[in-house]
């Protein structure tokens, strides 16, 4: 099974988005196909046994749409040596132009200067400079680079278009207006188009200052008769139908004007259509600029990476762009750049400083076999590293596919904004012919009539609809990615809101999974230091866990080991070795009752353990010198996050492979409601499971490795940790940071998404729901106000960007952890 995302334009409505998911899904082997009308963007899951990708694209252009082909193309500038004329010019040109992926090339022979647009994936920077040296000439040393960002030029030149289209449409609208109504209004007009005494004049001017409008708004009556032709209209039909209907009795008035019947002059509707056009090319563009706001996420993620790096080859540094590193590549990173891609380091030291993947603002230190990610900054040392993930392969590059998937996904919610605008078009258009029918056999003119079925094709398109919930989606799942919280799609952004039970794994999640010292118990005999130094050499050369915590707190202290002159390692037991002529024994209860050594510290003994830490005993010379206990420390914010989780009524389990006796010490100190102790990884799946048949929705915090089975059987499985290839894959959420604060962060943030678009939905809904009666006349029946076509297009409008500006208004979305700062 394949998944691709298409880019796909001349779309302008959720119902277009319909017709080509209808399209698609009709051909054999597509198992998933939708559109986000937001994104302008198809994700389809496909069997290639069965179709192609050519298929696809075909089905999308049969629906009445184009594909776009979206290419990351990079352009560089490129001095060229030993040109003398434009003919060198010409030949260097020649030679590039024959290489594959090549979009432009533009040789200046004063500058001596090259220009090229490439795609990276096809060529690279060495290939042009060996078609330069195959002409004949010397490519020097290469100038900053600069990668074109496709998607943010097509947007720019997508409001750059509609603006002048707007423009246009305005200046010719804005006389049409005031030549149609002005005489009405005793606003002086030239007598030359004065109704009274020149209508034809009157009539053709109008005509006129129409055609440059239609012009500008061509594509409403390209694309919507098109679809109207294929029976699957869409938002440019209800225009292309109103505004045409206009248009077209216009041109019958006119005939009629110049025939003798002048009563026509009255009523031309010229206007109508012209104003309607032109507010409505507002309405797009400001409706584009919006659109463009909520995409900001994947641009400032984008614009973490470093453009260049610097290669070590045959000892030399040499800057390369960076799409042109490679696996195995020796890069040199000085203090205070950036890193380019993911690696190894093989010399130096520093500290890096990661917070635009971890959130964590203390820089960590790095050394010889630390792994480096790319787009963190390099504080204060030099350092060269092996670059060990490049170009789509780096956690970077990782997160930002994650963030434009989950962008580009739909919440179950929107099923019902699709399903409803699937039907919707067709009958508005049925309502709006209802209407006007029916005013006419009831004997109101059959200008009214028009007006009325005008009304209502405007008024009802479902644009306000289509954007309700991507444009939530694509701001609420941006703002996460901004908090190191990773959503995977609209699915589990909308679950996590109806949470009610979080079952938290004890190791490395709700503590910090490695063991360190907690408690140091003497006899008199010894102080805590010199029971610490005595245990740190003998665990010196101990690979267990508990031995490693001792010699870290014995080096965090300072402590000089000194020389073990026997070690023997006492399996299931402890260790016994020898140092300055002292036997010393380490380890657990079991090695002091074996060697009939008294515990003179039972009650202490009893007390570590029951606060769940494991108390080691060391014995010099056959009699006890002290206990010292070691535990998996709680993180410092668990306590926190879980009485937040408590405070929005939520139910906390802890799952662990422990003992009971453990982890209930740990699950006092934090409050948890349930303990499921000593469960074996594999079991983990299946305690989830009995918690979903007690109709609880769970959601499982874990590591993302060894949970994985768990993480994927609750309705929202969360990885916490720095965003591993494994979490990745078997989470719905990626907690980038080790902090479960951000458990809450992200559940707080999909009530606010929901919120959002529940009040979007009401909105659009609301809006066709009342503005449909109005324009068909309904309230005037009753004495009350006829909806003029104009206000209805500016209504219109105005109903997509309200929308658009609501879902921008999750920008300000704050975590309840950062609310005070």
């Amino acid at each position: 099974m394949k998944s691709e995302t298409i880019k796909i334009n001349g779309m302008t409505c959720s119902s277009c988005a319909n017709t080509v998911e209808k399209n698609v899904n009709k051909i054999e082997g597509i198992k998933n196909a939708n559109v986000n009308f937001a994104t302008e963007k198809l994700n389809v899951d496909f069997d290639e046994s069965k179709t192609t990708l050519e298929d696809i694209k075909k089905a999308v252009d049969n629906a009445g749409y184009s594909v776009e082909e979206e290419v990351d193309f990079r352009e560089v500038t490129m001095p060229i040596g030993g040109m003398t004329c434009t003919s060198c010019a010409n030949s260097i040109e020649k030679e590039v132009r024959k290489l594959e992926g090549i979009e432009t090339i533009s040789v200046n022979s004063a500058t001596e200067k090259a220009k090229i647009k490439y795609n990276p994936y096809l060529t690279r920077i060495t290939d042009i400079k060996e078609a330069v040296e195959r002409a004949g000439y010397e490519p020097l040393e290469m100038e900053a680079t600069e990668k074109v960002d496709m998607e943010k030029q097509r947007r720019q030149k997508e409001m750059r278009t509609l603006w002048k289209k707007f423009i246009v449409s305005a200046i010719f609208s804005v006389p049409l207006l005031y030549i149609a109504m002005g005489h009405m209004l005793n606003f002086p007009i030239p007598e030359i188009i004065e109704p009274s005494l020149n209508p034809l004049n009157f009539a053709l001017t109008q005509l006129i200052l129409t055609i440059p409008v239609v012009i500008a708004g061509n594509k409403f009556y390209t694309i919507g008769l098109k679809a109207l032709i294929r029976r699957s209209p869409n938002m440019d039909s209800l225009i292309a139908i109103g505004t045409g209907a206009a248009i077209l009795y216009g041109i019958y008035g006119t005939i009629q004007i110049y025939n003798g019947d002048v009563s026509y002059a009255n009523d031309l509707y010229f206007e109508t259509a012209g104003v309607i056009i032109t507010l409505i090319l507002l309405g797009k563009y400001l409706e584009s600029v919006s659109k463009g706001k909520t995409s900001e996420a994947i641009k400032k993620l984008m614009g973490l990476q470093p453009k260049t790096a610097i290669v070590v080859q045959d000892g030399k540094e040499v800057i390369i762009p960076i799409e042109e590193v490679e696996v195995g590549d020796v890069i040199l990173v000085k203090p205070g750049d950036k890193i380019p891609v993911d690696g190894t380091v093989i010399e130096g030291n520093t500290s890096i400083d990661e917070s635009m993947l971890t959130g964590e603002s203390i820089p960590v230190e790095k050394n010889m076999g630390s792994k480096v990610i790319g787009a963190s900054i390099n504080k204060n040392g030099s350092i060269k590293f092996k670059a060990t993930k490049v170009g789509k392969d780096t956690a970077l590059s990782q997160i930002i596919k994650l963030v434009e998937d989950a962008q580009g996904s739909k919440a179950p919610i929107a099923k019902l904004a699709d399903v409803i605008s699937g039907y919707f078009v067709p009958v508005v258009i049925a309502i709006a012919i209802l209407s006007g029918v029916a005013w006419y056999i009831s004997g109101a003119t059959g200008i009214f009539a028009l007006t009325i079925f005008i009304a209502v094709l405007v008024i009802a398109c479902p644009c306000a609809l289509g954007l309700a919930t991507p444009t939530a989606i694509m701001v609420g799942t941006g703002k996460g990615a901004e908090y190191g919280v990773l959503i995977k799609g609209g699915a589990p952004l909308e679950t996590t809101h109806k949470i009610n039970t979080i079952v938290f794994d004890k190791t490395g999640t709700i503590t910090e999974g490695k063991p360190k010292v907690t408690d140091i118990i003497t006899t008199n005999e010894y102080s805590e230091d010199e029971l610490l130094k005595i245990a740190g050499a003998a665990e010196k050369g101990s690979e267990h866990p508990l031995g490693e915590a001792i010699v870290r707190e014995a080096e965090k202290r300072k402590l000089i080991f000194n020389e073990v002159e026997k070690f023997n390692a006492i399996p299931g037991h402890g260790i016994e070795v020898m140092i300055e002529g002292k036997d010393i024994l380490l380890g657990n209860k079991k090695l002091i009752d074996d060697r009939n050594i008294g515990i003179t510290l039972q009650d202490e003994s009893d007390r570590l353990a029951n606060e769940g830490k494991t108390p080691m005993y060391i014995a010099i010379n056959e009699k006890l010198a002290g206990i010292i206990a070691v535990a998996d420390t709680v993180k410092e914010n668990s306590r926190e996050a879980i009485k937040k989780l408590h405070e929005m009524n939520i139910e906390v389990a802890m799952i662990t492979g422990d003992n009971k006796r453990t982890a209930n010490a740990i699950a006092k100190q934090v409050g948890i409601d349930i303990v499921l102790a000593e469960v074996l990884p594999e079991d983990k799946a299946e305690e989830v499971k009995k918690l979903q048949n007690k109709d609880k929705k769970v959601a499982m915090v874990g590591d993302g490795i060894n949970d994985a089975p768990a993480l994927a059987q609750a309705d929202v499985g969360m990885a916490i940790g720095s965003g591993t290839d494994v979490a990745m894959e078997s989470a719905d959420i990626v907690l980038m940071k080790s902090d479960i604060m951000d458990v809450v962060t992200a559940i707080e943030l999909s009530k606010a998404t929901i919120k959002n678009i529940k009040q979007n939905l009401f909105w659009a809904f609301a809006y066709n729901i009342l503005g449909i009666p109005l324009a068909a006349g309904l309230i005037y029946m009753f004495g009350g106000p006829k909806l003029n076509p104009m206000f209805a297009a500016a209504a219109m409008s105005l109903s997509s960007v309200s929308v658009l500006t609501n879902a921008l208004r999750l920008k300000g979305f704050k975590p309840s952890k950062n609310k005070n700062l």
